[in-house]
């Protein structure tokens, strides 16, 4: 049964079906030609709709690519609550790799840093958007822990988060390695054992 029609506050009403297309053409599109390249008659065209139904949505380019972006970023960095902290960093890592791996991720992450160094405001969406969301879900996965007894309550957290996030964008982004099936529990084991250590207490 298809999604009932939405209507934005003192809007038009919107279909969900067709928000989901556009959403799919967004993405598509941008992993075909950039961010510099990509326009809102190119997403309407590739998604079957008239420009109109992507401006009822977003008023430009960039409000589209920040809503988008912002949402897929919030869903991958989902950090549920294993009861563990194994369980917790498995699962971020898992999630994180899943995203990492999609065929459009490994076309659209670079070309997106490469843009925002050339344009402030989607830097600012790209830091608010991802880097801040993603770290802010990572903190809350450590402080559980730390309330578990499982780290040490003078845990530097900003390098943590660093250790967190960088072997494994290192390894699917920059070198395009394919991690060994073992890859994540051994990354998982490595990151807890240095979590634990904490050489440089605050």
């Amino acid at each position: 049964m298809p999604n009932p029609p939405r209507r934005t506050s003192g809007g038009p009403v919107l279909q969900d079906d067709l928000t989901e297309a556009l959403t799919t053409a967004f993405f598509e599109e941008l992993a075909a030609v950039g961010y510099g390249r990509l326009s809102i008659e190119a997403v309407a065209r590739r998604a079957g709709a008239g420009k109109a139904a992507v401006y009822r949505r977003w008023p430009s380019k960039h409000a589209m690519a920040t809503d988008l972006i912002t949402k897929v970023a919030a869903d991958a960095a989902d950090t549920p609550d294993t009861g563990s902290l194994r369980g917790d960093l498995h699962a971020f890592l898992t999630a994180a790799a899943a995203g990492l791996r999609h065929p459009l991720a490994s076309k659209i992450i670079p070309d997106l840093l490469a843009e925002a160094a050339r344009e402030p405001a989607l830097a600012a969406t790209l830091t608010t958007g991802i880097a801040t969301t993603r770290r802010d879900r990572a903190t809350t996965l450590l402080h559980r822990a730390i309330t578990r007894g499982e780290l040490p309550d003078d845990l530097d957290i900003p390098l943590a988060l660093d250790f967190l996030a960088g072997p494994l964008y290192w390894r699917l982004t920059i070198t395009g390695i394919p991690p060994e099936p073992t890859y994540l529990d051994n990354l998982t084991t490595m990151l807890l054992t240095a979590f634990r250590a904490n050489p440089f207490p605050t």
